[in-house]
């Protein structure tokens, strides 16, 4: 399976009162995993946003395990769950700094002209990084049998 990993250092002001990561943190966390991931693939997101294409956040979701402090490191993975060639689902796990899991989620995505936020074919408009997402699901895909 395809997947990138992205340490994070956790920063006093990403904590709350209880010296633990505020829960929103971790979506922000996700987000530097994908762009991770997209950039593992080869391509750039920024890139993509100077064509006049965006990737609004369609749905998230997290369950949280065990806490994370300030001073420690995470580790965020993240990976492709599903693609059709519109939308796509990217799957996280954000380790601690020993290995054990913090935090589990996705995060669904669409891509829209900027403008409009009409849709897009991912497959016709980026070829190549469709093609990628096909391969980095196929990879899962052939794991998970």
């Amino acid at each position: 399976m395809f997947v990138t990993t992205k340490e994070i250092e956790v920063r006093y002001a990403e904590t709350d009162q209880m010296g633990v990561v505020y829960h929103a943190n971790y979506f922000i966390w996700m987000e530097l995993g994908r762009t991770s991931f997209i950039e593992g693939l080869g391509y750039n997101y920024a890139e993509m946003e100077k064509d006049g294409i965006i990737s609004p956040v369609i749905d998230i979701q997290a369950t949280y395990k065990k806490p994370v402090r300030y001073g420690e490191k995470a580790i965020v993975k993240t990976w492709v769950e599903e693609y059709d060639g519109f939308r796509v689902t990217y799957g996280y796990e954000i380790l601690t700094q020993t290995g054990e899991i913090a935090v589990i989620g996705n995060s669904k995505h669409v891509c829209v002209k900027k403008d409009s936020f009409r849709p897009i074919s991912i497959k016709r408009m980026f070829p190549e990084w469709h093609a990628a997402y096909e391969n980095a699901k196929k990879q899962n895909n052939a794991e998970n049998v």
